[in-house]
């Protein structure tokens, strides 16, 4: 009777493991433990209901990796976990984790759980976990989000993600819109901040910021001036995938014809003045486009 109640909980534990601690009672039953089993367990607290059908396994106080897949398993094959949740699960949202979002191909009503319905889900995993992929996530999380917030999670996937307007479908929500076509100034940082309360101060032409520019973003561009400027924070650029698109960009800024400068903290909250007087010298100059326009007429 001890082995029989040993190679259950083994079976259980085998299913749990590879699931932060999660399992469905359609599981349990696939791996050959039985309905009385699995009440007595629920019975005496080493399988702890969560939704309808699916259990953590001795753990009262699970880890948010395993709430949220609690959540998808509750609502079936093909669910994925979207949406804020989904966003700070791949990093594009900082903070404390949102509430467990889901979406799944029927409709379902689970208490605790924000829930969707799509027939067209685009899942990949992370941590085991399936959530909906990053362009799928910026749509859906854009209407909820400040601009400033967007362009924090847009400029987040991008770095840590590569993701780009072309990876993003049509049509783009307005919000959304504004921040991949820099329609609207927007800083993404203490450090870009700082940058344009220079600027503003020394009365010099503002830039466009977080723009496109050959596909990719750049943090600050003056196309009158042919001028790109990158402002490098290290927790924005320590890693190898950031090192090389800083590398592309810059050599997409030279391809067109932009003079192209990269400043870090220490040049806009240390010391400026080497900074502002070379950009003094690059942006005092007759504009490229007003030039362009004199000799066409």
């Amino acid at each position: 009777m001890q082995q029989q109640l040993r190679n259950t909980d083994a079976r259980i534990a085998q299913v749990a493991t590879k699931s932060h601690g999660v399992v469905t009672r359609a599981e349990l039953l696939t791996a050959g433990v039985s309905p009385e089993a699995i009440r007595q367990r629920q019975h005496a607290g080493s399988l702890i209901r969560v939704h309808r059908g699916v259990y953590r396994v001795g753990h009262v106080a699970p880890s948010t990796d395993a709430q949220y897949m609690a959540a998808v398993r509750a609502c079936g094959d093909g669910a994925a976990l979207s949406g804020c949740a989904g966003a700070w699960l791949q990093r594009v949202l900082k903070g404390a984790p949102p509430v467990p979002e889901v979406t799944a191909p029927t409709e379902r009503r689970v208490p605790g759980v924000v829930t969707h319905r799509s027939n067209n889900i685009r899942a990949t995993r992370v941590r085991g976990i399936p959530v909906t992929i990053v362009p799928d996530v910026l749509i859906a999380i854009a209407p909820r989000l400040t601009e400033d917030e967007l362009a924090r999670a847009v400029h987040e996937a991008r770095v840590i993600h590569g993701t780009k307007p072309a990876h993003i479908p049509a049509p783009w929500p307005a919000r959304l819109r504004l921040v991949l076509l820099g329609d609207t100034k927007l800083t993404l940082s203490e450090l870009e901040r700082e940058f344009i309360r220079l600027l503003i101060r020394e009365g010099l032409p503002l830039p466009q910021t977080n723009i496109v520019a050959d596909g990719r973003y750049v943090d600050c561009r003056w196309p009158e001036y042919n001028l790109t400027v990158e402002l490098d924070g290290y927790a924005a650029h320590d890693s190898r995938h950031a090192w090389r698109l800083d590398r592309r960009r810059e050599r997409e800024a030279y391809r067109r014809e932009d003079h192209y400068r990269r400043y870090i903290y220490e040049d806009v909250f240390v010391d400026p003045s080497d900074m502002l007087r070379e950009l003094r010298g690059l942006l005092c100059r007759y504009p490229v486009a007003a030039s362009a326009r004199s000799s066409a007429g």
